[in-house]
């Protein structure tokens, strides 16, 4: 389904400090990608900043049955000027010379005290909303909706996985 029509391009966030960004994340909604299309509930993802000035990145949901789908993978900066861009790979290692591995990962919104960040990509196909817990306030969650159908996507599809009160 192409974007709806947009006012505003898709932008990521002038700065991320990846020491702050390190830490678990809690999925409160999101335009799933294709690892996420088992995911029967909330997501949490894990990053850890490495000595090379790349993010482990641990990606865990529940599934079906009740089992806990994981993937590990890595994130990069594709840009050093472009601070809050981001790729990430779920690939082999032996695979990630190929650029086709990458996808982006583009930090939209960021809460100042690294509280809440929304993630998308520019073809906006993906977007996930993020919390340091499980929960997130209304009115926030309506005020990232809102700027990221402003950004053009389309949210028709949103899955609201966590508890937005």
């Amino acid at each position: 389904m192409p974007p709806m029509p947009s006012s505003q391009a898709v932008t990521a966030v002038a700065d991320l400090d990846l020491a702050r960004y390190a830490g678990t994340w809690y999925e409160i909604a999101r335009l799933p990608m294709y690892f996420q299309r088992k995911c029967t509930g909330q997501a949490i993802a894990e990053y850890t900043p490495n000595p090379d000035e790349t993010v482990t990145v641990h990606n865990r949901c529940p599934g079906p049955e009740g089992k806990e789908l994981s993937a590990l993978g890595v994130a990069r900066r594709p840009e050093p000027y472009a601070r809050g861009k981001l790729q990430v790979t779920f690939a082999p290692r032996w695979l990630r010379w190929l650029p086709v591995v990458w996808a982006d990962y583009w930090v939209l919104a960021l809460d100042e005290d690294y509280r809440w960040a929304m993630v998308g990509e520019p073809r906006r196909k993906y977007l996930w909303i993020l919390s340091r817990t499980p929960s997130m306030d209304s009115t926030t969650f309506a005020a990232l909706e809102k700027q990221a159908v402003d950004m053009g996507y389309d949210l028709r599809s949103l899955i609201v996985a966590g508890l937005v009160d």
